[in-house]
């Protein structure tokens, strides 16, 4: 037998074409699936659970990068920092899915038991159970944030007259390379010496 005219589908080469799309252009939509694929938007739909289904396939595809073992380093915060480099490094390089992916519900169950392993670590450590989320969702800031900043232009700031500004276009030309990677270093060290200090605060009371 010959071919089949119609390509197989299956749920990994639909993620691929999203993720290619996303990638792209920011966004996605089932229909531009199907046609990139060559198939009938009807038989995308039988393979995943809506558009929702793909962002949450999207999501594991992406999170799939992050080294979850990082989280089993100890001391806790030798595994945040691991974890958060690993993070920021599989969200840089899709940077155009961040903004999607942050605002639609985490449904994935890989992606879940991950957060299950940051939640863990910070209660076992000794986090309050009231403020471990706060805790995750502001290292999750700065990892995002700083995963953004890989992909803006090296010149952020475009300076004409510098005589007007002669203060920030000497600190611009003082910089030097690797400015994002750099900033993200200051950052996480800022929010693990707050962790740490509102940890022992914590413990003393």
């Amino acid at each position: 037998m010959g071919r089949p005219r119609t390509p197989l589908l299956d749920r990994e080469r639909i993620t691929t074409t999203a993720l290619e799309l996303v990638d792209e252009q920011g966004e996605f939509s089932v229909p531009q699936i199907a046609r990139r694929l060559g198939v009938q938007t009807g038989s995308v739909y039988h393979h995943v659970d809506g558009r929702d289904g793909i962002v949450e396939l999207l999501r594991e595809r992406v999170s799939r990068a992050i080294d979850t073992a990082a989280l089993d380093v100890r001391p806790w915060d030798a595994a945040l920092a691991a974890w958060a480099r690993s993070y920021r490094a599989a969200f840089a390089a899709h940077p155009r899915a961040i903004p999607l992916l942050m605002t639609n519900p985490v449904r994935a169950p890989r992606v879940l038991e991950q957060y299950e392993q940051a939640v863990t670590l910070l209660l076992d450590t000794g986090f309050p159970m009231s403020e471990v989320m706060t805790m995750i969702v502001a290292l999750e800031n700065t990892v995002l944030g700083s995963a953004l900043d890989l992909t803006a232009p090296e010149a952020m700031w475009e300076i004409d007259d510098a005589s007007a500004t002669p203060r920030l276009a000497e600190a611009l030309d003082a910089a030097g390379p690797n400015r994002a990677d750099r900033a993200f270093e200051v950052a996480l060290e800022a929010f693990l010496a707050h962790a740490r200090r509102r940890l022992e605060e914590w413990r003393e009371d």
